[in-house]
């Protein structure tokens, strides 16, 4: 069943109308006709099935047959705050697979050592939104604007299950000796070129806990994936 991101649908809409351009794939390329079953994602983790009832290639109307709020939702909030890497086709990467592994929030990090201080949001979010349809994932993941190292840090928020993964040599433990189940994690994922020892000693002060994802060298793209599957393995 194809599956459409629709994030001006409501809980309680008894129709919805496709604007132009999904319209226009629906019924043009899909070759979509009246009585055609479909999904309907909001983002916010609304999950509807709806039925094809004008198949109009501008203005294609549905009737919503049911919805599910709060669709496969997880027990734990994660955030990923990465330094994009020089190749942006790996931050990409990156953002599909861990769109559908399960992650909720990502912050582009600007490092002492980033190769790349500048990433198009609009692109990586429009990977996030086919990444979520792909999976039939009902919540987008909220991509933040770039910020620089030390502001994350002053920003960061209280309560939350801080980490940070580095290769530097150092006394670090695994994400499931440092957080709980059911908690929400910020997990902070370094450049190509690790973090600054000045960057490390700052989290640190904050009481970010140090952690290994294994004995490899990871690439910054693998590390992040690596601490998405972590922590849904630990709210299994």
């Amino acid at each position: 069943m194809q599956v459409f991101y629709t994030p001006g649908i409501l809980p309680g809409d008894s129709a919805f109308t496709l604007d132009e351009e999904e319209s226009k794939h629906a019924v043009r390329v899909l070759r979509m006709a009246e009585g055609h079953h479909v999904h309907l994602v909001d983002g916010r983790g609304g999950l509807y099935t709806a039925v094809v009832v004008d198949a109009h290639p501008k203005r294609a109307v549905l009737e919503i047959i049911s919805a599910t709020a709060n669709h496969a939702k997880r027990p734990y909030y994660l955030h990923i705050a990465i330094a994009p890497t020089k190749n942006i086709d790996r931050v990409e990467w990156f953002l599909e697979k861990a769109t559908e592994v399960g992650i909720d929030e990502v912050t582009p990090l600007i490092c002492e050592h980033s190769e790349r201080k500048e990433v198009k949001t609009d692109r990586l979010n429009k990977v996030m939104v086919a990444a979520m349809k792909q999976s039939l994932k009902a919540h987008l993941p909220k991509l933040n604007e770039p910020v620089k190292f030390a502001d994350f840090l002053d920003a960061t928020q209280r309560g939350s299950q801080k980490c940070i993964a580095y290769c530097a040599e150092g006394e670090k433990g695994y994400l499931s000796q440092m957080v709980a189940p059911a908690g929400h994690y910020t997990i902070l994922i370094g450049p190509e070129g690790d973090f600054s020892d000045a960057e490390i000693e700052a989290a640190l002060s904050l009481d970010y806990a140090p952690i290994t994802l294994g004995d490899a060298r990871l690439r910054t793209e693998t590390a992040a994936l690596m601490a998405c599957l972590e922590a849904a393995i630990i709210n299994r």
